[in-house]
């Protein structure tokens, strides 16, 4: 190597930042698009961070590579999930006026592409990572709508604790933001694994086909009004009023991807055998409440009193691999390298 080239090397930055994110639950759904490209929602939604499940995403953009490279747990990834990341990575390179690929490493502490909002986590760490790195400094408006671009979800995982995701009227005015924080309400999320196996049919390739449900109108019609029902529930901390809004509307959700054609069925015996579960448990006076997002595993909310006693419950139930438990979590935050 030419010893200029090496000084130059030597005495370049080192373009490189890690960020961890949560998943999130939603309680009022995203299904549908009206701009599938920008992933532009069709209805606001409301949720909550995952506070003990967590992705960390590092990027470091490196003059010898040739294209971006992914690392996800460990193995090489190619094909659509990279192409969704270095799509993301573009947008941050023009942004910042860089022209070097870069590599990411990112891993998750929980099942992925199993119904608990791995993209989304995934995305939100890698718009918070990537821009960082690039010497971006983006406020969380705008780091949201950078996370949508990857997952529509993962726009929810750039706020912290109780999260709105409102409509906007464009690209820029579609973004999450925090109606309370983690603190302001002790609730537990105990999802009950019951299946880690990747679902055939992504959210990504779901999405498109929510318009070829009869239902799908009447759902995104009467989405304000659950929307306001859920945000006043929230506030005022008023679980039976939250837990009723909430199961009506993962149910009409499921039911949307059950009549679209071609349907998605993504419920299990076990998914069935816990929703009847908790609905028992809930008329014997045990504030739960069921929501399931778009696979077979059931997140399962409590007080985070009782999540304990819900865990048990649940872990004795037939079909039931796992439980994992989460409090409401934080902010996608940075961390030092």
């Amino acid at each position: 190597m030419p010893i200029n080239s090496y000084i130059y090397r030597k005495s370049m930055k080192i373009l490189k930042s890690t960020a961890i994110s949560h998943p999130n639950i939603a309680f009022i759904k995203y299904w549908g698009n009206r701009d599938h490209d920008l992933r532009l929602p069709v209805n606001g939604s409301f949720s909550m961070n995952l506070e003990g499940l967590t992705t960390k995403t590092q990027v470091i953009f490196r003059e010898d590579l040739s294209k971006d490279k992914l690392v996800l747990n460990e193995e090489e990834a190619s094909g659509a999930g990279l192409a969704r990341v270095s799509q993301i990575l573009d947008e941050v390179r023009e942004m910042a006026g860089l022209k070097i690929y870069a590599e990411v490493i990112s891993e998750n502490n929980f099942p992925t592409g199993a119904g608990i909002a791995s993209s989304a986590a995934a995305f939100a760490a890698l718009a918070l990572a990537a821009s960082k790195a690039a010497e971006l400094e983006l406020d969380e408006a705008a780091l949201s709508v950078l996370a949508r671009h990857g997952s529509g979800s993962a726009s929810r995982s750039i706020p912290g604790g109780f999260v709105e995701w409102q409509v906007g009227d464009d690209d820029k005015s579609s973004y999450a933001f925090s109606i309370a924080p983690a603190e302001h309400w002790e609730l537990a999320d105990c999802v009950a694994v019951v299946s880690t196996g990747h679902k055939e049919t992504g959210s990504t390739q779901g999405h498109p086909l929510a318009v070829t449900s009869p239902l799908q109108t009447a759902r995104v019609a009467d989405a304000p009004r659950r929307i306001e029902i859920c945000r006043k529930a929230i506030l005022e901390r008023d679980f039976e009023t939250f837990a009723s809004v909430a199961e009506e509307d993962s149910d009409i959700m499921h039911a949307v991807m059950m009549t679209s054609k071609p349907a998605l069925f993504y419920w299990q015996p076990a998914t069935l055998r816990v929703m009847q579960a908790v609905r028992d448990w809930r008329a014997e006076g045990l504030p739960v409440f069921y929501t399931i997002d778009a696979g077979p595993n059931v997140h399962v909310i409590t007080l985070k009193e009782k999540m304990d006693e819900v865990k048990a419950k649940l872990v004795g139930l037939e079909g039931v691999k796992d439980v994992l438990t989460a409090s409401v979590g934080g902010a996608a935050k940075l961390l030092e390298d």
